[in-house]
């Protein structure tokens, strides 16, 4: 979404020196707006809406991967939703909506701004962790197993992320780097969602 991130970033306060608070500050708003939207947000989700949520990442994952170099986690994040997608095409029906996928030229960033958008990808698996205890029994025998990420070690896995993320020693061009990289990606990640919804 053209000049969006810039926009977001002028209107928020100058930025924090510690590159963690800096990427919170700035995506605040929109992690709230994706938290509401997801196909997983529905008061009882169903195996299909998880369905629906592993396909909407799929898209926005295909998107991320328009970045070059790719961000460090995509390779994983992208093989964890293919596999549970696979395991839902064999409990559920054929969805009757193909999925259609956008050709994205690439697009070469920053290593700082690929960080930001690391940031987003390895947060996600905190947020995944707490929707698998929450869905691991009323949508069993589906295993969950992007949600579940790396189990009990997840949490350990986010230390190692933000102690790497934090060693980087960013200057504040960096920093606003990260920033638009964040903001992009959870951007991104909402514009596949209205996508999906004009298209349902």
């Amino acid at each position: 979404m053209p000049g969006t991130s810039e926009h977001l970033l002028r209107a928020s306060p100058p930025v924090e020196s510690d590159i963690l608070d800096a990427l919170r500050t700035a995506t605040a708003p929109l992690h709230a707006e994706v938290d509401q939207c997801l196909p997983l947000a529905q008061p009882v989700p169903d195996l299909a809406a998880y369905r629906s949520h592993l396909r909407l990442l799929d898209a926005w994952m295909r998107r991320l991967a328009a970045f070059e170099p790719n961000p460090v986690p995509l390779e994983a994040h992208r093989a964890a939703v293919a596999d549970d997608l696979r395991t839902c095409d064999a409990l559920l029906p054929t969805p009757a909506d193909a999925l259609h996928h956008d050709t994205t030229p690439p697009q070469p960033r920053s290593a700082a701004f690929l960080w930001g958008v690391s940031y987003v990808l390895e947060g996600s698996r905190l947020g995944g962790r707490v929707l698998y205890r929450r869905l691991a029994e009323p949508l069993a025998p589906h295993p969950l197993n992007y949600l579940q990420g790396e189990g009990e070690q997840t949490g350990a896995q986010w230390k190692r992320f933000v102690a790497r993320l934090q060693a980087q020693s960013f200057g504040p061009d960096e920093v606003r780097s990260a920033c638009e990289g964040a903001v992009d990606a959870f951007e991104l990640l909402l514009q596949c969602h209205r996508q999906t919804e004009r298209a349902a």
